[in-house]
């Protein structure tokens, strides 16, 4: 039997966006969707404020800790680490094409050198018992795709990897930067599916450009995963489907009210620590995308959120600019 088979469908690790704030909101979207954080760097969860880089809501479960580095030492402690606060996977990054990743040698960088990564997993999955997977990429600069993704993927599953999950592109190390990393290099799916195709007893997911809860839905016809980037991100209101169409939830209308009291109870908790409510809010711009009344709630969002004092009560504001029925409606 395969593992993670309640990890269908994932919301990506994403640097800047998918913080304990967006994790809460998108759990309130999808109970059984894996979270992943944004990635954190194994020196700074060793030596750093923990509890700022690693504090999450119990509500979020089940969610990921996504860790860089390349330190196989470094990354089992850190790894002891994420365990110990309760996360439910531990993730590798083995994809990302930042400057800052590419200075401190992983991240992409590490699609070089397979042999590490192994290393990696397994100083990992010794020191850990929950699952231990890893992201990555087809291939970086010139490397044929088709011997680097499986030279990667028999190394980590050979270390005891619980899953790999891939970027359908190659990374530009040299030439093109983060932003254009996620666009440029073509999509290769058919890649991935080979991969799964060779190696059917193990847990292998797709990730890069799905749009659509129907575009997961076919992918899951070739591997065992989708993993939603950047349309979870900009158009959340499509998570409010993913239990009924992946997990056989109950395809009943969305309960808006039930989301603005978790949101304006959770945003009240945040501002009385002495957070702010934009914090909170620069998740949930794109929540009711194409609706009537999304231009309101954008502008409440964007603007009255984020000024000096702004309260819970500015939410509550935003949402009564939308109209349900309609919402409901698109929702069916």
């Amino acid at each position: 039997m395969l593992k993670n088979q309640d990890h269908r469908l994932a919301v990506a690790p994403m640097m800047d966006w998918t913080d304990r704030h967006c994790r809460f909101f998108h759990r309130r979207l999808t109970r059984r969707a894996l979270l992943y954080t944004e990635m954190v760097v194994a020196d700074a969860v060793i030596h750093g404020a923990r509890e700022r880089l690693l504090g999450f809501d119990d509500v979020e479960h089940p969610v990921a800790l996504q860790l860089g580095g390349s330190d196989p030492s470094k990354l089992a402690e850190a790894a002891r680490i994420g365990e110990a606060f309760g996360y439910d996977e531990i993730n590798l990054n083995v994809g990302c094409p930042s400057d800052r990743v590419q200075s401190g040698t992983f991240g992409a960088c590490l699609m070089k050198t397979p042999a590490l990564v192994a290393e990696c997993v397994a100083a990992m999955k010794v020191s850990v018992k929950i699952p231990v997977t890893v992201k990555c990429r087809i291939g970086v600069d010139d490397q044929d795709p088709e011997p680097a993704l499986d030279i990667l993927a028999d190394g980590v599953f050979a270390a005891g990897a619980d899953a790999l999950w891939v970027h359908a592109r190659k990374a530009w190390l040299e030439g093109l930067s983060p932003k254009e990393n996620r666009d440029i290099p073509p999509l290769d799916y058919a890649r991935v599916y080979r991969l799964k195709a060779r190696k059917p007893s193990e847990f292998i997911g797709i990730n890069g450009g799905i749009q659509s809860l129907g575009e997961a839905s076919a992918h899951l016809g070739h591997v065992d995963g989708a993993m939603l980037g950047r349309a979870a991100y900009h158009t959340p209101g499509i998570l409010a489907g993913v239990d009924a169409a992946f997990y056989g939830g109950a395809n009943a209308a969305f309960d808006y009210a039930a989301l603005i009291d978790a949101m304006a109870g959770y945003a009240a908790r945040h501002i009385e620590r002495g957070g702010r409510l934009g914090h909170i809010t620069r998740h949930m711009v794109g929540l009711f995308h194409g609706l009537p009344g999304a231009r309101r709630f954008r502008q409440i969002l964007s603007t009255d959120a984020n000024k000096p004092g702004a309260g819970a009560e500015v939410l509550k504001t935003a949402f009564a600019a939308i109209d349900f029925g309609a919402a409901d409606a698109e929702a069916a």
